[in-house]
């Protein structure tokens, strides 16, 4: 993935990053951030680094997330959440239909 970071990061660097409307989780660091800069950093960061897919989704939980959506065909993602915690709220939305 190394060489596809210098082209995301020129494409990353055309882009304008407004304030977000949420906080933005992010599978580098595993945490929120409301900071465009910050952002776009992790951005490139998670390219080439590994995907902290249930660190994240325990961290949205602590934060107060309870229900999480996966948008497209498919329900892996559900099925990952569910086995992190059961408790929370998961439902599908194929964007296929």
């Amino acid at each position: 993935m190394l060489p596809a970071q210098e082209e995301l990061a020129e494409a990353i660097r055309q882009c304008h990053f407004g304030q977000p409307s949420c906080p933005v989780y992010q599978n580098a660091t595993a945490t929120a951030s409301s900071d465009p800069e910050t952002i776009q950093q992790n951005l490139l960061v998670q390219l080439t680094n590994p995907v902290r897919w249930t660190q994240s989704v325990r961290q949205m939980i602590a934060d107060g997330a309870g229900k999480f959506v996966e948008f497209g065909p498919g329900s892996a993602l559900q099925g990952l959440i569910r086995r992190i915690d059961s408790d929370v709220e998961v439902m599908g939305c194929n964007t296929n239909d």
